[in-house]
């Protein structure tokens, strides 16, 4: 098989055509945005009313119409599940659970000289939605790595929502992931209705104070539309990679880790950054070798065809920037000093360092979390995390000793953006006039 793919020498592309190539975002286009603005304003207004009226039109409910997963039909599907599968889940939920646990924020007391103390606290959220992309495919995984890190942070309230499959059925092995974790607030829902509902609350589905979960371009619409009511993760755009190679990368394990995001829809964008052109050629050869004997080798050559890129640079640095400007959800380094080549590239979600690290094993079973910023966005955010589900509040006390230490810096400062009844508030309470 003969890949089309396009290519990039940074060594003769000008500074304009380097940029454009590393623009792109993880918002979805104008009229998707406007679209779901409308859905999510009308399930808004009409409640459960709008959400079934948009199952019927999109699909995600159950066969029967309703959105509520029974609980005893999650309770029952681990039994339907083989050993193998069970043991696997079982495994992965331990990973994820031991990584995160070291997350938990530790509060801090600042004391600014007697009598001021300033605390800073960490509490978890009360109510919060995991979105689970489903429908045709099965993501078990983005599961556990929505809902673990919220049972660690002391969530007390989870409701999944995830589509359910074109014959109106949860697939089993998502409904045992729910189970394991042990949270029975199902709905079969999706896009951007589905959000909505989470988002303003509906008679029968619970609002949440944050939303978090991959998704589609109608999932990332609908996150965008209600911002402001809930709390969100980030817009998260279509899966992306970027694979930096230099001469001792094994070209059959890059060209592995260059299908292994590429797989993910025919939207994922894959780079590979190679030290020189021989290197590129290897890769590439291998991904024509590799890619026949692939179940979705479809899909991941009309992914590296449509948005997928071979860039060349003259030194590994050269690489590492071009890496670090293309801020990528997923970074794999196969190069000589991997871990420390790894330092130079700041901007990346998720990092694989050296052959023995493909990108498959953060997906499933490092521990790491998988949900990650894309669209260039890995320059501002970071993986989804225990954090993630709470908020800091500062709490302040003073003594009457202590706001007599800072009355002149409280009364000169108010006085100097005009705000005199700040001043009074400390005044009143030092004998001053009333």
């Amino acid at each position: 098989m003969s890949l089309n793919i396009r290519r990039l020498d940074l060594t003769e592309a000008d500074a304009e055509t380097v940029n454009n190539s590393t623009r792109r975002s993880a918002l979805p286009d104008a009229g998707v945005r406007r679209a779901a603005s409308d859905i999510v304003t009308d399930v808004s207004d009409r409640g459960d009313t709008a959400l079934r009226e948009y199952s019927r039109r999109f699909g995600g409910a159950l066969a029967d119409g309703t959105h509520r997963v029974p609980v005893d039909v999650i309770k029952a599907s681990p039994s339907l599940l083989d050993r193998e599968l069970i043991d696997a889940l079982d495994r992965a939920i331990w990973n994820v659970r031991s990584c995160h646990q070291t997350q938990i924020p530790k509060g801090t007391t600042t004391v600014q000289g007697t009598g001021v103390t300033v605390e800073r606290v960490w509490t978890p959220l009360r109510r919060v939605g995991v979105y689970v992309p489903g429908g045709r495919a099965v993501y078990p995984s983005s599961l556990i790595m929505g809902v673990v890190p919220a049972l660690i942070a002391g969530v007390p309230e989870i409701s999944i929502a995830t589509p359910a499959r074109p014959d109106g059925m949860i697939d089993p092995v998502v409904l045992a992931t729910a189970a394991k974790l042990g949270v029975t607030t199902m709905f079969a829902m999706g896009g951007a209705q589905a959000i909505g509902a989470l988002a303003f609350g509906t008679d029968t589905i619970p609002k949440v104070d944050k939303i978090v979960g991959p998704g589609g371009p109608w999932v990332t619409a609908g996150k965008i539309a209600v911002y402001g009511e809930c709390g969100l993760d980030l817009p998260a755009g279509p899966s992306e990679a970027v694979i930096v190679a230099d001469h001792t990368a094994n070209p059959v394990f890059a060209a592995a880790d260059v299908m292994c995001q590429a797989e993910h829809g025919e939207e994922s964008a894959v780079v590979l950054v190679a030290t020189d052109a021989a290197i590129a050629a290897s890769v590439v050869t291998e991904i024509e070798r590799q890619l026949p004997y692939l179940e979705r080798s479809d899909i991941i050559a009309n992914a590296l065809e449509n948005e997928g890129r071979i860039v060349v640079a003259p030194t590994t640095g050269a690489a590492l920037a071009y890496a670090n400007a293309w801020a990528p959800e997923h970074l794999s380094i196969h190069t000589e000093n991997a871990r420390r080549d790894a330092s130079a590239v700041p901007n990346a979600g998720s990092v694989f360092i050296g052959e023995w690290t493909p990108e498959a094993a953060g997906d499933y079973a490092t521990g790491a979390n998988h949900i990650l910023p894309t669209g260039g966005l890995a320059n501002a955010y970071g993986p989804l995390g225990v954090e993630d589900f709470g908020s800091w509040r500062q709490i302040q006390t003073l003594t009457e000793d202590g706001l007599a230490s800072l009355a002149p810096t409280i009364t000169t400062l108010a006085a100097a953006e005009g705000l005199t009844a700040h001043a009074h508030a400390v005044a009143v309470r030092l004998g001053g006039n009333r």
